[in-house]
């Protein structure tokens, strides 16, 4: 399959195995990998990639890192390219199955109680198209990095280029050591939390000074990059943290004690992806997922996550 005549690569035509060598490389993160999975020696894929950026007149990966990544051309042009070489495999072969899988993306929580049900029942549905769930430490867990095809976030997310839908609502609660004075509590309100300092993920997590009115704002931070250092941080007593419900079901922790939050706003549940036609099993999964959340809170309606929008 011919795409067009390549534009600095000596009048060659652009074949699906250009597009085959880049998503390959975009999947596994690395050329070597790549080469691996295709069955071919590394410096095939290198120059394959490297005629189709010449074709396409801009680089696809950044290769100044020492972990190669998509630069936002990749991410933009993978969408197309999966599109482009699931069509040319569906006229060849209608009635095979051969969707790559679907990546979905998590900073932290995944689809909290809903996480079983959900790869359970996709698993009985769809088992020609594998649903991999990826905890990333990014605030929108890899998807404009273009590491995944979708991703489950909590709170807003103003990153541009992406499409997001919110699923549930869940309430917050304060996360404080165990052995601390607040964790006997039955509940508490953001104002007890201003005493001392709030651990705060400034990478991937959801909670800002923003939660707290801007005269009653904790008497420090303390900044840690991922969920397990938050956890540590609250253990040791260096402060306390906010977050959802799912939370406290998905990382129990035995120094920390988790404790509803009264009058901290709800955090929203959103399942996004970047704007453009992306992994054709995407209004699959977003179906699955409102399914999901529906038939859970009917038959557990007394849950802690909190109320659907």
């Amino acid at each position: 399959m011919s795409t067009g005549q390549g534009t600095g690569s000596g009048g060659r035509s652009i074949e699906v195995r250009h597009l085959r060598a880049f998503l390959a490389v975009a999947d596994a993160g690395s050329v070597t990998r790549a080469a691996a999975r295709l069955r071919v020696t590394q410096p095939v894929v290198s120059r394959t990639l490297a005629a189709l950026e010449r074709h396409l007149g801009f680089r696809l990966v950044d290769r100044s890192t020492h972990h190669l990544a998509l630069t936002p051309e990749g991410v933009a042009f993978r969408d197309k390219a999966a599109a482009a070489v699931g069509a040319f495999d569906d006229a060849l072969d209608p009635g095979r199955l051969h969707d790559r899988p679907l990546r979905v993306g998590h900073a932290w929580s995944a689809f909290g109680p809903y996480t079983t049900p959900l790869l359970r029942t996709w698993q009985q549905r769809h088992p020609g198209t594998p649903l991999e769930l990826l905890r990333i430490d990014d605030r929108t867990a890899g998807l404009t990095r273009g590491e995944v095809d979708a991703a489950l976030l909590r709170g807003p997310v103003d990153a541009p280029g992406l499409v997001t839908e919110v699923l549930f609502t869940e309430t917050r609660v304060a996360a404080v050591a165990a052995d601390g004075p607040l964790a006997a509590r039955a509940s508490l309100s953001l104002a007890d939390l201003t005493g001392d300092a709030v651990v705060l993920n400034t990478v991937s997590g959801a909670t800002t000074l923003a939660l707290w009115p801007p005269g009653a704002r904790p008497a420090g931070t303390v900044t840690v990059a991922n969920t397990d250092d938050w956890l540590t941080a609250i253990a040791a007593g260096r402060g306390a943290g906010v977050s959802g419900a799912s939370t406290a079901q998905m990382h129990p922790h035995a120094g920390v004690t988790y404790v509803p939050l009264d009058d901290a706003p709800p955090l929203p549940v959103l399942l996004a992806r970047r704007d453009g036609p992306g992994h054709p099993a995407l209004p699959r999964l977003a179906a699955l997922a409102r399914e999901i959340v529906a038939r859970e809170q009917r038959t557990r309606p007394g849950n802690s996550v909190g109320e659907r929008e």
